[in-house]
This record gives C-alpha cells, structure tokens and sequence, in this order.
C-alpha cells in the first residue's frame, strides 16, 4: 500500500518492463537515454505521461566522465526498479496535472515537483 492506503504500489511490486503501456514504456526507455538529467513540463493524464512539444529534455555532461545512455536501454525486457515503480505508482493518483521537474540520476527517477490546478 502507497502512503494514501492504495494498494498500486503492492500490485506493481514486480513490474517488468513489457507489461508496461506505450507511452510508460517510453518515458522508462527516454529516462534510460538521458541517464542524468531532467525531464520539465510533462503533462499526466489519467496516470500516463503525455509527450508534448513543450515537454523539455535536459541531460548532465560530465566533462572528462562517460556519457550515455544506460546499457539497460537496447533490453527489450526487464525487471523495473523500484524507483520507477513508485513514480508510476505517484502517476497512478494523479487524474489531471503536471510533472514540473522529474530529476534522473543513473537512468532513474530520483526526484520528481508536480504542478497541478487549484480546483473549485
């Protein structure tokens, strides 16, 4: 159970990485491309990511170090980290809103800020 009571997180307790949807599945591949960096603006609806033109991409150069994209990226399935369990398990709860800044480190989520519309 999630920190509301839910129960996601224990359904997505052994996620792998084809079990995902489309768009899941590209934003793992997309994290694992990045390896360090960060992901702005991406809009969630219905607890999947939306890719828009006005979602941006930032990735971390280390000068002297190695860049790239994880190896995990060209394995067409595997077993996801928890890390990227439990963001989706956050995506899950979140019917209309924005993911203002999704901080990746080693190909992972590792900090996300949402945005969402105060409501009436």
């Amino acid at each position: 159970m999630n920190m509301n009571g839910s129960p996601i997180e224990s359904t997505l307790a052994s996620l792998r990485k084809s079990q995902l949807t489309p768009s899941q599945r590209r934003l793992v591949e997309l994290m694992q491309d990045i390896n360090f960096g960060r992901i702005s603006d991406l809009p969630i609806k219905n607890g999947e990511p939306i890719f828009l033109a006005e979602t941006v991409i930032e990735r971390e150069i280390k000068l002297g170090g190695q860049n790239g994209p994880r190896p995990e990226q060209t394995q067409d399935d595997f077993d996801l980290k928890q890390e990227v369990i439990v963001m989706l398990d956050h995506f899950s709860e979140i019917e209309s809103g924005c993911i203002a800044c999704l901080e990746i480190k080693h190909g992972l989520p590792f900090l996300m800020r949402t945005r969402a519309r105060l409501s009436n």
